[in-house]
């Protein structure tokens, strides 16, 4: 049985806000609120992947302080770039 639409956004969603740190939690949960509903087919495969990551990895791959994983550099970068946004005020969509 493979996954309705409406599933995997629920599913991609919940991963968002449901990580192992506060700090994920609130970096890709707005992100994902704010993006899941507009991404094609590839970039929520690439999405779903990056939620396989640990959080300890993550957190250091979204403050630059670590390169992303091969294919995911680009993810990374506008993740981080929202999440600064939103945490000065910057209303970025």
């Amino acid at each position: 049985m493979t996954e309705t639409n409406y599933a995997r956004l629920k599913r991609l969603g919940m991963r968002s806000w449901r990580r192992g740190t506060k700090e994920m939690d609130l970096i890709l949960g707005p992100y994902a609120d704010a993006h899941l509903t507009t991404m094609g087919e590839a970039r929520l495969a690439l999405y779903d992947l990056l939620l396989d990551e640990n959080d300890q990895d993550l957190l250091p791959m979204m403050l630059g302080q670590a390169a992303a994983p091969e294919g995911m550099a680009d993810l990374v970068d506008e993740i981080s770039v929202f999440a600064k946004a939103r945490l000065l005020g910057v209303h970025s969509a």
